[in-house]
């Protein structure tokens, strides 16, 4: 038997299913350029963070997705770093999106746990 997809409740308490990040369909991560190969190597990542009142969200690479949370705060995320052209702005990142840019799109590594 599979494992169910996680559930999260609204603000009203009523619980919907996650969609799993393998419906994402396949296309270009907007972080890195790189293509998306549905499976564990893509996450979804909520532009605004949930906990700041964010839904929409935008499908990414894992090591991409961490590379974020790992720079930045959820504060951060909310105020400054709302868009994906923004997130690419940030001098860190960009570096990241450089070294990232010729590995292959299953590619994952350790990521460094957040230096603040």
């Amino acid at each position: 038997m599979g494992r169910q997809p996680a559930k999260a409740r609204d603000r009203r308490g009523v619980i919907t299913p996650a969609a799993p990040p393998q419906d994402v369909p396949p296309g270009v991560c907007p972080l890195c350029d790189r293509p998306l190969v549905p499976g564990p190597s893509v996450e979804l990542h909520h532009l605004v963070p949930r906990s700041e009142g964010g839904r929409v969200t935008v499908p990414l690479h894992r090591v991409c997705h961490r590379k974020i949370h790992a720079e930045l705060t959820e504060r951060e995320l909310a105020v400054a770093y709302a868009t994906v052209a923004a997130l690419r702005a940030h001098p860190a990142i960009a570096a990241f999106i450089r070294w990232v840019a010729n590995k292959p799109p299953e590619f994952t590594t350790r990521t460094a746990p957040r230096r603040r």
